[in-house]
């Protein structure tokens, strides 16, 4: 009967999940007639569990299934925080929570299978990496093939990381963005008493003053168009239209209020920016709505 020894950290909480992984990998993997000795001893700050069983192949592959679950456990988010740290410099405990929270967080819940479907291949990494160690080995110290050998699964930790610094610099620079905006909102003086912002549908907006007449300007504030970005888009756009424009009020008129463009008037205008999905105004350009008049702030 051939024995693979593998060592995992001391800790109570480590060493009874592995030891009940490995278990329910055993059974999984070994047929019921197949004998198999397991034991566990301390070595140093380590648990060294012993198994074997006559049939190694099968035996390889139930100790590569629990490691492989065991590290997902108890090592991922370690080594996630180490590459946010040593790789991106991400070193004050806040700062690294935050994006650490972005590598687990997805906002879209049509993407949990995606994310459920990615942590299987992560073990499945693990998985393989692990019997391809123990082709040629008997000993297995977790700890180390975590630091040093399981290079493709570290690289696909690295992509989730860089990914996740992505979102968390590109939603930094969106809140100081707004931030600034805001400032530059409450400094400035209102120029007219409101303005009515149109939305038709998609992308497609007017805008109308107090009258409900057509604003026209003619030429951006530079100071605005400085700020944003070079390629911009639709929702840069009416943004600046409307600060440049500088009513005291603005009425959004819509039948998507959640819509993104709508919800960062809300914020740079503040309590000035109110938004409705059915009044005197806007029944007559968009329609009837299906449910009771709503106003929201």
């Amino acid at each position: 009967m051939e024995h693979i020894r593998v060592q995992v950290s001391g800790e109570p909480p480590a060493a009874d999940r592995f030891e009940h992984l490995l278990q329910d990998q055993l059974k999984r993997w070994l047929h019921k007639q197949i004998a198999v000795d397991m034991d566990m001893k301390s070595v140093g700050q380590l648990q060294e569990i012993r198994v074997g069983a006559a049939d190694r192949e099968q035996l390889v592959k139930a100790v590569a299934q629990a490691v492989a679950q065991y590290v997902t456990e108890f090592h991922e988010h370690d080594v996630i925080r180490s590459l946010i740290a040593d790789e991106y410099g991400y070193d004050e405990p806040e700062e690294l929570a935050e994006i650490e929270a972005y590598c687990w967080h997805n906002s879209d819940p049509l993407q949990e299978a995606d994310q459920s479907a990615d942590l299987e291949r992560r073990k499945q990494q693990i998985a393989e990496e692990v019997a391809e160690y123990l082709d040629a080995n008997h000993l297995l110290n977790v700890e180390g093939l975590v630091r040093f050998r399981l290079l493709r699964y570290t690289e696909h930790l690295r992509g989730i990381v860089e990914y996740a610094i992505d979102e968390y610099t590109a939603d930094k620079q969106y809140e100081e963005f707004i931030s600034l905006l805001k400032y530059f909102v409450y400094i400035q003086e209102a120029k007219i008493p409101a303005a009515h912002l149109i939305h038709k549908g998609a992308h497609e907006f007017d805008l109308l003053n107090e009258k409900m007449e057509p604003i026209e300007t003619k030429q951006l504030d530079q100071f605005v168009v400085e700020m944003i970005d070079k390629e911009i888009n639709y929702e840069d756009m009416i943004v600046s239209t409307l600060i440049t424009v500088s009513p005291q009020h603005v009425y959004i008129h819509t039948r998507n209020p959640d819509m993104q463009v709508i919800r960062t008037i809300q914020q740079i205008f503040e309590d000035r920016a109110a938004v409705c999905t059915s009044c005197p105004q806007c029944r007559p350009l968009l329609g009837d709505y299906k449910r009771q008049d709503h106003s929201y702030r």
